[in-house]
């Protein structure tokens, strides 16, 4: 998926920025409303500054935090954020950006969803992390050693 202009590109990333706020404030109250309140005015003011699309972000983190959104709007807010950067940084988006990005939300969605209560399961999070981190970036070793 391409856009054809930055103009267009700048209108579908502000959109949405405009999807992952409302997401993420759809269950606020209070607090939580002033911080996506906040973080709409970022989305906006982010089409003029990129830094104010990353702080549109952390405001929109913020706003799942404090309403303590469900699991599919924090995912749907999550994939609209991806988006959203990918658009505001880049005009060009890739197949591969795609899949990874639905990709760790089915990921996501579904380690939310299970029931399961496993109090040492935290602690095969950071081995399978860097086992992960291995496998994906074991085609660029050869290239750095020379093979």
């Amino acid at each position: 998926m391409t856009a054809s202009t930055p103009l267009a590109s700048r209108a579908l990333a502000s959109a949405f920025g405009l999807v992952m706020v409302a997401a993420a404030a759809m269950q606020a109250d209070g607090p939580a409303l002033v911080a996506a309140a906040a973080a709409a005015v970022a989305v906006l003011v982010g089409n003029i500054f990129r830094l104010a699309a990353t702080l549109a972000v952390m405001l929109t983190v913020a706003v799942i935090a404090l309403a303590d959104a469900p699991p599919v709007l924090a995912v749907l807010s999550g994939l609209s954020a991806a988006a959203y950067l990918v658009l505001r940084h880049t005009i060009a988006v890739t197949l591969p950006t795609v899949i990874a990005s639905v990709g760790f939300a089915a990921g996501g969605l579904a380690a939310a969803s299970l029931p399961i209560e496993v109090p040492w399961l935290p602690l095969l999070a950071p081995p399978a992390v860097l086992a992960l981190f291995v496998l994906v970036t074991r085609p660029f070793w050869r290239k750095i050693v020379g093979d």
